[in-house]
């Protein structure tokens, strides 16, 4: 309530159309508490305007019940995104919590299913219903995983990582080169494999703080910032998880996407 008081809003934001169809979060986190799901984090966006407060956008991770005691190296959770001001439709995203960095991963949509219910005739319990189907993915992400720890990479092929991952954050004015987001920040992330190269990049990009020495025109360091919004951390997610699969399939990685389009 404390950190995203917009998921237990009462109503709909003021001036939405009657086919508007309000069914407030906090019913949702109780459905999937019920399934054995606990919320885990919570975030909600900023709002621009003042009506708008206490309505936009959040988005809360959940873990399974049985896996809240002992934490794997890493595990599947549910991403629940929403908004009580037509913001946006309920969505459902699989993502990855990796417990030596804490990260939150968020899978793409190529080969995993993002569930999406508009704000039409909604029913709390088929929202609930279809969370469940991610369960199914558990094996597949696995799988996937598996398959990007055993994918070693030259250092080449990790510049080239990492300077797609750039053009998806910054297109082509990135303020730090290539080598600057593959450092390892512990001890645990100093290897060349995909799956450790992903965390890597994507902490970088996701938390910031990191630089290349080099100055800009005012004279401050280069820096990356950390990502704030909801949309553009998990679109920045979904690339890098896009990317990743790309190299498995022995293409040279390509960004779809970017958070400056």
């Amino acid at each position: 309530m404390q950190s995203a008081p917009s998921i237990f809003a009462q109503g709909p934001a003021p001036g939405l159309s009657r086919r508007y169809t309000f069914v407030p979060t906090s019913e949702i986190v109780e459905g999937l508490q019920g399934a054995n799901w606990m919320p885990v984090q919570v975030e909600e966006q900023r709002a621009r305007q003042i009506e708008r407060v206490g309505f936009q956008k959040h988005v809360i991770r959940f873990r399974r019940l049985e896996q809240m005691a002992t934490l794997d190296e890493w595990n599947v959770e549910l991403v629940l995104l929403n908004s009580h001001d037509a913001g946006c439709a309920y969505q459902i995203h699989a993502g990855i919590y990796r417990r030596i960095c804490s990260n939150g991963l968020v899978v793409s949509e190529g080969g995993f299913e993002t569930l999406r219910f508009r704000h039409s005739g909604l029913k709390t319990e088929e929202v609930v219903r279809a969370s469940l189907s991610v369960i199914e993915s558990v094996p597949l992400i696995s799988q996937r995983i598996n398959d990007f720890r055993m994918r070693v990479m030259t250092w080449g092929e990790q510049l080239n990582f990492a300077k797609a991952a750039l053009q998806v954050r910054y297109e082509d004015s990135a303020p730090v080169n290539p080598d600057a987001i593959l450092r390892p920040r512990r001890v645990e992330d100093d290897s060349a494999d995909l799956w450790t190269i992903l965390n890597r990049v994507q902490e970088n990009l996701i938390r910031g703080g990191v630089c290349d020495g080099h100055r800009g025109r005012n004279g401050r360091l280069r820096t990356v910032r950390a990502l704030r919004g909801i949309d553009s951390k998990v679109t920045m997610n979904k690339a890098l998880w896009d990317l990743a699969q790309q190299v498995i399939q022995g293409y040279e990685p390509t960004p779809q996407v970017s958070l400056t389009a």
